[in-house]
């Protein structure tokens, strides 16, 4: 987290700022040279217009797959789930060289950028080359992502997944799993390298199909930040982890770690209302990428009842087949209102806009996730900061007490007009300063592995 104290060396005044908690009009921000916000002090200050912001955390990125967006929406004769969409997905990534995947990851974070996510945190499980051989850098495809975020201004948080057995059963990593599969060595090799740089690091035990007991008792021990996981995405998954250790994953996964605030369960999807009830009492945050979830046909999580208790959720775009914020809240409150018939239903009677509660909890829920100093606008937080169009369509004339509703359930057409991180901009005019040759080698990428 940065450091409270930093003398400022920016200064900007901006016309209505949402600070994470209310609006303020004529807000006064100041930004420290370690790109923190700094507390306010007197002086010249840049007027920013619009309406800003804190920008959002990106809890759960798979980065590469944002070049497969689009190439598995073709039916197949034996039919289409999760574990047939792997399957592809494997098939895709045996492809990528290091080149490939900066360039992906590059793309990716431009995206992000423009729609209004400034942090991510990248769940990254491609390690090994085509063969399955560690590269001489053990961490060499992390730092090729670390290397994407650092062109592009986004700010990283890198979860290097450790993932060892196929299934319950504890057997090896199958062939098509080679570019993913470490023991606890090897994966803690690439936790130093990553370190080593000054990154920020957390861990990703991949799932408690992937991770023995043992082992992740051994790799949370390990941990250095936050620890990240998949649990109960699929139906499947939930009954074999039933058949192998008599209990839910979930609700094995309270009763075997200490579970706390440093973790995020990651599509917490097929869960029990006392599960969630669990959940939220342990501090943990439930990750959940409502895109994703719904175009591998998973399921529908029981968010209502999280937040019931108090609990936290925040959101990612996961395989990214979109990139949007406003859209993985819109699907997050839609989802329920499908499920419980009745319109916003995650609204509460002391924050009864839909669009501000969604967007509140999921800056806290993400900030929590990615390890803090995230997810405001006040002194100590990173200057990560968004600034809405005050011309877009969706938003003239409306009170600031419904501007966030507008901004996530009205603005089809990008709203987003500048983005900081850590203090320096890198969105203006809706699009990101290194659009254009991110994208040159985006195509140069895409263009080698269509050929």
């Amino acid at each position: 987290m940065p450091s409270l104290g930093q003398r400022a060396v920016k200064r900007y005044r901006f016309e209505r700022l949402w600070t994470g908690a209310d609006w303020e009009r004529d807000a006064l921000v100041c930004v420290a040279e370690d790109g923190s916000v700094a507390e306010p002090t007197p002086g010249p200050a840049e007027l920013i217009h619009g309406y800003a912001l804190p920008g959002m955390p990106n809890l759960h990125s798979h980065a590469f797959q944002r070049a497969m967006a689009g190439l598995s929406e073709h039916a197949t004769q034996g039919g289409d789930s999760f574990w047939s969409w792997r399957d592809a997905m494997y098939r895709f990534v045996d492809r990528l060289e290091p080149e490939d995947v900066q360039a992906i990851a590059a793309q990716l974070y431009v995206e992000m950028l423009e729609a209004g996510y400034t942090s991510v945190g990248e769940f990254h499980y491609l390690h090994h080359d085509r063969d399955g051989s560690p590269y001489a850098r053990r961490a060499e495809l992390g730092l090729r992502v670390a290397e994407a975020a650092r062109s592009t201004g986004m700010d990283l948080v890198l979860l290097p997944v450790l993932y060892a057995t196929r299934g319950f059963d504890g057997a090896p990593a199958e062939h098509a799993q080679r570019r993913f599969a470490n023991d606890l060595d090897g994966f803690l090799r690439i936790v130093e390298e990553l370190q080593a740089e000054g990154l920020r690091v957390g861990v990703a035990p991949h799932s408690l199909r992937a991770v023995p007991p043992e082992l992740l008792a051994e790799c949370v021990a390990a941990a250095p930040g936050p620890i990240h996981m998949h649990v109960a995405e699929q139906v499947k998954e939930v009954d074999e982890h039933i058949a192998a250790r008599g209990a839910r994953p979930i609700e094995w996964l309270l009763s075997h770690a200490d579970v706390n605030e440093r973790w995020c369960l990651v599509h917490a999807t097929h869960t029990t209302v006392e599960e969630m009830h669990a959940l939220a009492l342990s501090g943990a945050v439930a990750g959940l990428c409502p895109t994703t979830e719904a175009n591998l046909g998973d399921g529908i999580p029981h968010v209502a009842e999280l937040l019931a208790r108090d609990g936290h959720f925040g959101i990612g775009s996961d395989s990214h087949v979109s990139v949007s914020v406003v859209e993985e809240l819109r699907w997050l409150e839609y989802v329920q209102r499908l499920s419980h018939w009745r319109r916003n239903a995650l609204a509460s009677s002391v924050v009864p806009s839909t669009g501000t509660r969604l967007y509140r909890q999921a800056l806290a829920g993400g900030a929590r996730a990615l390890g803090g100093g995230l997810g405001a606008v006040s002194p100590g937080h990173r200057a990560n900061i968004v600034v809405l169009d005050p011309e877009h369509p969706a938003l003239v004339g409306r009170p600031l007490d419904a501007l966030l509703d507008a901004y996530v359930f009205a603005s089809n057409r990008p709203a987003i007009q500048r983005v900081m991180v850590a203090g320096q901009w890198c969105v203006e005019d809706g699009r990101h300063v290194r659009r254009e040759p991110v994208f040159a080698a985006y195509r140069r990428t895409i263009d080698k592995l269509a050929d």
